[in-house]
């Protein structure tokens, strides 16, 4: 299983970026979808997750401004960031967990400056 994360980028505080990763290889129709992120000298820190059934879970510090979706047909997910401020500035990772075994992308750089 590959994953790759893309959408990342340079934006001003306020405003909006999209992220999304697509899944190749062997995946199983019951997973969870998920994106972390890890700013300099920090750990990394959840975001956000998707089930499968459409579930969700979001870190407090992005609740209201987030938004995980996924696209199952297509093995894809997406982060939809609204009202980006500078602490979201990070190395954004996009997981899939299925079958007890994680996955990680590659990561996607996210800054917020102005």
């Amino acid at each position: 299983v590959q994953l790759q994360a893309s959408g990342g980028g340079l934006v001003q505080p306020g405003e909006s970026l999209r992220l999304s990763c697509a899944a190749s290889g062997r995946i199983f129709g019951t997973n969870i979808m998920g994106w972390y992120r890890q700013a300099p000298g920090v750990q990394r820190d959840l975001v956000a997750l998707i089930t499968t059934a459409g579930n969700t879970q979001y870190a407090d510090s992005v609740k209201g401004r987030f938004t995980i979706s996924r696209d199952s047909a297509k093995n894809t997910w997406y982060l939809q960031m609204d009202s980006l401020q500078p602490e979201d500035t990070a190395l954004y990772y996009c997981t899939l967990r299925q079958r007890d075994f994680g996955y990680w992308g590659q990561g996607t750089q996210v800054t917020v400056s102005s």
